[in-house]
């Protein structure tokens, strides 16, 4: 009997120059919290979903070996393309990217009711955000030259990303 499933994304690993501005976009802007994390003789943190009982979806690699003696931390996301988050509440995000001043493209999957927003962390990985449309409220998605989204090509500029900061009242850190 062949008894092997596939349960979920565990988690994914983002290498960071920047610790604070990592966890300022996932924590403040996404929304994800920070949760415990063991001492690895690094720094690095790990952030969950907001839900109670939400597994760690991202761990984040400030140092250490898993930045494989590099001197600096490369930008992008390499082999993976991006990575998809099930969402709600589409305007209340297109908000908090102007308010964060971060640059985002839009898109309507073809023949289905699915919104996507694509925005970069600070490390360039490309977030997309899926939200089923008949149940946003609000405009649907700006597909104007300026918005749209358009596979394989970046509008990640690591010189004119905005200096991300937690906002005071956000969740302590865990810094192992």
């Amino acid at each position: 009997m062949d008894n092997a499933i596939i349960h979920g994304l565990f988690h994914l690993a983002i290498k960071t120059a920047d610790l604070d501005r990592t966890r300022a976009f996932w924590c403040g802007v996404i929304g994800l919290r920070e949760v415990a994390r063991p001492d690895f003789g690094y720094p690095g943190a790990w952030l969950a979903c907001g839900q109670p009982g939400g597994q760690a979806i991202i761990h984040v690699y400030a140092g250490g070996p898993a930045l494989g003696g590099a001197a600096s931390v490369p930008t992008g996301s390499a082999a993976i393309d991006h990575v998809s988050l099930s969402c709600t509440g589409y305007q209340a995000y297109l908000a908090r990217f102007r308010d964060a001043g971060l640059d985002w493209r839009e898109f309507v999957v073809p023949g289905t009711s699915l919104w996507q927003l694509f925005v970069y962390d600070p490390s360039g990985v490309q977030l997309e955000l899926t939200f089923e449309g008949s149940q946003e409220i609000g405009m649907a998605p700006d597909l104007g030259p300026s918005r749209i989204y358009r596979a394989g090509e970046s509008f990640f500029d690591p010189d004119r990303y905005p200096p991300l900061k937690l906002k005071p009242g956000a969740p302590d850190h865990a810094t192992h």
